[in-house]
């Protein structure tokens, strides 16, 4: 994925993580008429705001004459990014004259959405609307959207022998070195093998290229593999090189291996009886097609949302404006903050808006009893709420009924996801993804237990978003994030995947709201794509296997 920068506003920059470009082709049927003596000639005008203040142009289709059922031809090409809230307005108008300017424009109808809504449904057909909100006539507003890719990659397994020495007092360590021709006769490197330290007849762990980085999808595209020997000071040695095209490698396989000699051209110059410098044998080039997270959104892929809230005594009394419980006049905390801000973005990927929300570390009615997993709504049976607005409104109810307590433990909650995610993994295709918000104010006391739960957790389709509150010390937060080598369980067992995202949200107070949902969510659709790419698995509505 590559990284863009996203303009907030003025003065704050953020990183964001452009997945992907979506295409959106429009149509609509039962335009209103506004012509006398024809039909209405309408234009599709595609505006977007995601700062939440002002709608820009991004784009907008053909005009189509006399025509009250359009099918626009010009498509809309989009900048796709998950953790945003990408809001859309189509606007259907009636073109009359030759003017840039709408406003002397007949108006037909809107339809406002957000991009997120539009993937998770892949085909969305709504009624138009007047601007004072009431139906524009019959008419109707229907957007199909398509993920802009080459998600081939082509999986390589590679050996060689009998390469020259380099090393005066060893062997050669060698590595490859992938690389595709520029338009303007340059080569740019693609992909470099890791080293193989003293060894003349090495045999490299199998890797993958995207074919678009290999080749940019041209089969005859000459590409380039030059072999260097590996030495610590960086004057790496070149044993030799040759010119290929996928045409030819695509031939290669386990029985029949494609051989190249590997040539220096130095050497070919000074000695009359030269060879080569050694032969790379390539044993396996097969193009295989990679899902992308997008496809499995498409494909069915329910994103569900889970939220657990730290209840424990170190927040203070709610009643207190020192706590951080205390809902100021406004109607505003730093957890309710959280829950808006990435419950806004992950709630268009849940097609039914009813998320479990759970609370920690207080005795609860009726008898008093402390727990560490119990429903906001205080109902075990049914933890759903309806929309973020229902988990708001569950919190505040919940809120004077409880006494905040103790201690801050993390794995049941954790454990308690788990058990829905196990579950989802009996279906055999990438039906379901569980995101667990916790949000907490601090110093973790069930550790060990918190670690073993996140590494059997990373085996499932689930990961763990933790946002501290208030000015604690989150260092065992930051442990638990696993981006400084990979998180183990007590028993020393590595998380097989990284599922934890700790940000504190202290770091974004004077930040614009959407921050800390780009923040915290910009690691999801890779991990999404990680797990159900290990377990091989399809998405539930995976054209390729209908």
């Amino acid at each position: 994925m590559r990284r863009l920068t996203h303009i907030l506003s003025p003065g704050f920059q953020m990183a964001a993580q452009c997945v992907t470009k979506v295409e959106l082709s429009i149509s609509c049927e039962h335009l209103l008429d506004k012509d006398v003596g024809s039909k209405s000639d309408p234009l599709c005008l595609l505006l977007m705001n995601t700062s939440g203040q002002q709608w820009f142009e991004i784009d907008r289709t053909e005009r189509i004459q006399n025509c009250l059922n359009p099918k626009f031809c010009k498509r809309f090409l989009i900048d796709y990014y998950f953790e945003i809230v990408q809001k859309l307005k189509f606007g259907i108008y009636d073109i009359d004259n030759n003017t840039y300017d709408l406003a002397d424009d007949d108006f037909l109808g809107e339809f406002e959405c957000t991009l997120g809504q539009i993937v998770s449904s892949k085909k969305l057909t709504k009624p138009l609307v007047l601007k004072n909100g009431r139906p524009a006539g019959k008419g109707t507003i229907t957007i199909f959207a398509e993920e802009i890719k080459d998600n081939r990659v082509v999986q390589f397994e590679v050996e060689a022998r009998k390469l020259d020495k380099k090393d005066l007092f060893g062997k050669s360590d060698p590595y490859l070195e992938f690389h595709r021709q520029m338009d303007d006769g340059r080569w740019q490197m693609v992909h470099r093998t890791e080293v193989i330290k003293n060894n003349l007849n090495p045999v490299w762990r199998p890797f993958k290229i995207p074919l678009q980085a290999l080749c940019n999808g041209d089969m005859d595209k000459a590409i380039r593999v030059e072999c260097y020997d590996y030495d610590s000071d960086g004057s790496h040695d070149m044993i030799g090189i040759f010119q290929t095209t996928m045409s030819k490698l695509k031939e290669a396989s386990r029985s029949m291996p494609m051989e190249f000699d590997c040539i220096n051209e130095k050497k070919k110059q000074k000695k009359k009886s030269y060879r080569n410098s050694g032969v790379v044998s390539v044993k396996l080039c097969q193009i295989t097609v990679e899902y992308t997270f997008l496809d499995y959104v498409m494909g069915g892929c329910q994103m569900n949302f889970v939220v657990g809230i730290d209840f424990t005594g170190s927040n203070g009394d709610p009643r207190s404006p020192d706590s951080l419980h205390y809902i100021s006049p406004n109607g505003v905390n730093e957890y309710l903050n959280a829950i808006w801000s990435v419950g806004q973005v992950i709630q268009d990927y849940d097609s039914d808006k009813m998320f479990p929300a759970f609370g920690f570390g207080a005795q609860i009615p009726p008898s008093g009893q402390v727990s560490h997993e119990f429903p906001l709504n205080f109902d075990p049976s049914n933890p759903f709420c309806a929309g973020i607005e229902g988990i708001v409104d569950s919190y505040r109810k919940c809120l004077p009924q409880v006494k905040l307590y103790g201690p801050t433990n993390f794995s049941p909650i954790i454990n308690h996801v788990a058990r829905f995610a196990a579950a989802a993994t009996q279906q055999k295709t990438a039906s379901q993804y569980f995101v667990l918000m916790i949000i907490t104010d601090g110093v973790i006391t069930d550790l060990d237990q918190t670690r073993q739960a996140i590494v059997n957790a990373a085996k499932l389709p689930m990961s763990i978003i933790i946002v501290g509150v208030g000015g604690a010390d989150f260092s065992a937060m930051e442990f638990l994030d696993g981006d400084n080598g990979g998180l183990r369980s007590p028993t020393g067992e590595m998380a097989v995947r990284d599922i934890v995202q700790f940000v504190p949200f202290r770091k974004f107070a004077q930040a614009p709201k959407e921050a800390l949902a780009q923040n915290v969510l910009a690691e999801v659709p890779q991990q999404v794509v990680s797990y159900f790419t290990t377990y091989k698995l399809k998405p539930p509505n995976d054209p390729a296997t209908k």
